[in-house]
């Protein structure tokens, strides 16, 4: 694959990552119950992640057309995130307007884990369909297993909402752990 067409196919990553960025922290305003706030709070702070990874990816395939390293490429994006501020539009992320239909922190958890899916899908057709060097396939793995794990962590936090109609009240696991 070309590395234009790989800057394209990453800048839509980007903006799905965004709109998961802006969700989850929209998320986190609206839930009513502290630990589901908690959980939407590192989800949000992990999306900043994949937008500086992103980011950084994207700027060396556009200026040197090289491949970052994944932590080469989050301190590139940190850096370039750091002189801007994030342009976060509520009324154009769709995962928000979801989530008006149905205000609560089952909605936001039903919102979060399709669209976690999404992501997980998105990046699993990467892997298998467009990377070609080591280093995409290592970059993509990673990304995908973050993306898998969010979604683990969101259906155990939507069956602990549904079976006792509270939030667990402790993490039994470390999702820094289980994503990285």
């Amino acid at each position: 694959m070309s590395k234009n067409k790989l800057a394209d196919e990453l800048s839509i990553a980007y903006k799905t990552e965004m709109n998961g960025y802006g969700f989850y922290k929209h998320a986190a305003e609206m839930t009513k119950d502290e630990h589901g706030k908690n959980v939407f709070n590192h989800l949000a702070s992990e999306e900043l992640e994949h937008i500086d990874v992103i980011t950084g990816i994207i700027a060396s395939l556009k200026g040197s057309g090289t491949w970052k390293g994944y932590k080469e490429a989050k301190e590139a994006g940190a850096v370039v995130r750091g002189t801007k501020a994030l342009a976060i539009f509520p009324d154009e992320n769709e995962l928000i307007k979801k989530l008006k239909k149905n205000p609560s922190d089952e909605g936001a958890i039903a919102v979060a884990i399709e669209s976690e899916e999404h992501a997980v899908a998105f990046y699993d057709r990467m892997l298998r369909d467009e990377a070609e060097t080591p280093e995409q396939k290592v970059f993509l793995t990673n990304l995908l297993e973050m993306e898998k794990g969010h979604l683990k962590l969101l259906r155990w936090e939507h069956e602990a909402l549904l079976k006792d109609g509270f939030w667990c009240d402790f993490m039994e696991f470390s999702v820094e752990k289980e994503s990285r």
